[in-house]
């Protein structure tokens, strides 16, 4: 196939079809930069060459009741991490301004759980009131399934984005996780949509699901309109039920990157979690799809030095998106 062209032909408003995804993924390894070239084509009409970056404030850790496969802090982990309860208005405004110290745009503010109650909802909402009166940051909070006036009041304190990813596709979803369905989370993207928050929602690739699974995932995430889309790679956590799979590897990765930028071409696609260890010394061509990615550790795990992400983004000649603040027309 003639990546080139049919990068073309997607910025004159053709939708690609489920098979055109699927022969992405099944792309010959000697023609991958051609398909990254088709992929960069579209990535950079919309975002030239600006990079956004997320930080993460895991702000509630462990002591989760879900059973999802790859989570280290679920209730069926053994992985040894630290746990604790909601921190305080201050402990998360101090990531906030970790965050605007270092240019960094999203600041992302995460909770384990299945969802969160009014008093973390509270505390949550104050917090972000004075980050929005103190830093020029965007807010992406990521709680768990929410209730709508719960969505409501995360919109009336000023936060601009609520990560809930579908993770994997549906038909896979029963073999990650069975305390929550796959419409649970699709319901709980339609309630931030209805508050006036824009969506983001993404995926974990490599958790024994087939290809047409990660196709799957890619056109129901253009069914929801999700406005960023993390791709994470499954970094397998000793300890968790996925402990030890290893599937992927970093040509793979650059493949379902490559497809999730034809299939969403104008959203933001940001490399999530595992980065570091599935893409290895071929993280830098992520970002010919992808226009985002998350700096510092993670929930659980670490990532590479901030050094070496600012480093990776001059040696591209890619530019820092600071300069932003997203604003929903929802």
């Amino acid at each position: 196939m003639d990546w080139k062209e049919l990068a073309y032909e997607v910025l004159n408003g053709k939708e690609i079809t489920y098979e055109e995804a699927l022969t992405i993924l099944l792309t010959p390894d000697k023609q991958l930069l051609e398909l990254l070239h088709g992929a960069y084509i579209i990535r950079r009409h919309y975002y030239g060459n600006k990079v956004k970056l997320n930080k993460i404030k895991n702000v509630k850790s462990g002591i989760c009741p879900e059973n999802c496969s790859y989570c280290s802090q679920s209730s069926i982990s053994k992985a040894p991490i630290e746990k604790y309860t909601m921190l305080s208005k201050e402990e998360i405004l101090a990531g906030a301004k970790q965050a605007y110290d270092m240019k960094i745009g999203t600041y992302c503010i995460v909770a384990s759980g299945r969802g969160p109650s009014n008093r973390e909802i509270e505390t949550v909402a104050a917090a972000v009131k004075e980050i929005k009166e103190r830093y020029p940051l965007t807010i992406c909070t990521c709680l768990g399934i929410l209730k709508p006036e719960q969505a409501v009041k995360l919109k009336e304190a000023g936060v601009d984005r609520y990560n809930h990813n579908i993770n994997t596709s549906e038909r896979h979803h029963p073999e990650i996780t069975t305390s929550h369905t796959y419409q649970d989370r699709i319901h709980t993207v339609e309630r931030v949509k209805q508050a006036g928050i824009s969506p983001c929602s993404g995926i974990i690739v490599g958790m024994k699901e087939k290809k047409e699974d990660v196709v799957d995932m890619a056109f129901s995430l253009k069914a929801l309109d999700a406005d960023s889309i993390p791709v994470n790679f499954l970094n397998a956590i000793s300890g968790t039920p996925l402990e030890g799979t290893k599937e992927l590897n970093p040509r793979y990765c650059l493949k379902v990157l490559a497809m999730m930028r034809f299939v969403n071409p104008s959203k933001e696609i940001r490399i999530a979690g595992g980065r570091e260890v599935n893409l290895r010394s071929l993280q830098p061509l992520g970002l010919y799809p992808a226009n985002s990615i998350f700096v510092g550790d993670y929930l659980t795990t670490e990532g590479q030095a901030d050094s070496a992400d600012l480093r990776m983004l001059e040696d591209l000649g890619f530019e820092i998106d600071f300069n932003y603040q997203f604003v929903s027309t929802r």
